[in-house]
This record gives structure tokens, C-alpha cells and sequence, in this order.
């Protein structure tokens, strides 16, 4: 009973998000690596879904945090979280960045990233073509709701909009996606019925 008691203590003392973001910009180091520890690796899953090349993602990763350093990147609590704040910042470096046209490259699987298992299929690469082609707000929920699991109130606060925004534009992607990857079916259909 007493462990539980430590526990539920030791969890409330962590620092918000918000909290880190003050510490970091008072100048606390340990608080940016903080921050990039518990965000860095969501913005760059991001980057990577939205813009299909990982040198890309790392970019913006980098050029995201980057900027809450700086000057230029002054976050506002009464406008949102610092996560939603991180994720406008990726989706507009990744609006001046045209999507990659060909898939991910291959890389061997590590420790940190499992989803590059994934990346081996040949209709997840289709996959992340046809992603790279639909427009910026359709792409975000499928990204959100779809590949990261996100739920859609969660998605709805990252991408600063109304939930039913959110249901709207995944049920759209998700007829547009069909629509692109039905025609991969098709030529097993077609070789099968010979």
C-alpha cells in the first residue's frame, strides 16, 4: 500500500508538458531534453507519414525544436498545448516541403522504430504514396487516427479543429485512399480469372 502511495505521488510531481516548455525557455537544458524525449520521437513519426522520406522527417524534427529555442517560436498557453503548438510547426515546414514520390527507403528494423518492419510490404509502400497524395488536412487524420492511434478528440486537439472535422476528413482519406489502392487488387483478380 505504501509503494501505490509513492507511485501515485512520484507520477503527479512529473511536469506538464506546458511546465517544461517555462523551464526551457527560463533556460533549462535538462527541461529541452526533456521535452524532446517525450515529443521528439511523435513529431518525427509525423513528419515521416506526412512527407514519406525520413531525411525529411528529420529535418522538420530537428527544425521543429529548433524553433521553440529561438526567438521565433513563442508558444502560447491560452491558444492550445505545447504538443498541438509542436505539430503546427511540423505541418507548416512540411507544407513548403512537396511529398516524397517514391516510397521509404528500406532500412533494417530497430529497437527504437518497429514500424519500419512494416515498410517491407510492397502495399505499405502503396500505402504511403497514396498517403503522400491527399490533401494536408486529410492526410494529418489519417496519420493521427489511423497510423499513430490517436483517438479522434485527441487528433481534433493536435490539429486545432472540431472533432466532427476530424470523423469528416478521415471518412473522406479513407473512401480517397480506397479509391487509390483498389486498382493494386485488381490485376490478382484479373491474372486469377484467366
Amino acid at each position: 500500500m505504501t509503494v501505490f502511495a509513492q507511485c501515485s505521488v512520484t507520477a503527479g510531481m512529473r511536469p506538464t508538458d506546458e511546465e517544461l516548455y517555462r523551464q526551457m525557455r527560463g533556460g533549462d537544458k535538462s527541461a529541452l531534453a526533456e521535452l524532446y524525449e517525450r515529443l521528439g520521437a511523435r513529431i518525427y513519426r509525423y513528419a515521416l507519414y506526412a512527407s514519406g522520406c525520413r531525411p525529411i522527417a528529420e529535418e522538420v524534427t530537428q527544425e521543429v525544436f529548433l524553433r521553440i529555442i529561438g526567438t521565433g517560436g513563442q508558444f502560447s498557453e491560452g491558444r492550445g498545448s505545447v504538443e498541438a503548438y509542436l505539430y503546427g510547426l511540423a505541418r507548416n515546414l512540411l507544407r513548403g516541403i512537396p511529398p516524397a514520390n517514391t516510397p521509404m527507403e528500406e532500412e533494417p528494423p530497430s529497437v527504437e522504430d518497429l514500424l519500419t518492419e512494416l515498410i517491407d510490404d510492397e502495399r505499405t509502400s502503396a500505402l504511403y504514396g497514396a498517403l503522400a497524395e491527399l490533401p494536408s488536412g486529410y492526410r494529418d487524420a489519417v496519420v493521427l487516427c489511423d497510423l499513430e492511434e490517436r483517438s479522434y478528440e485527441e487528433a481534433a486537439r493536435l490539429m486545432q479543429c472540431p472533432t466532427g472535422t476530424v470523423r469528416s476528413r478521415l471518412h473522406r482519406a479513407r473512401l480517397l485512399l480506397a479509391a487509390k489502392l483498389t486498382p493494386l487488387r485488381a490485376p490478382s483478380f484479373h491474372a486469377a480469372a484467366r
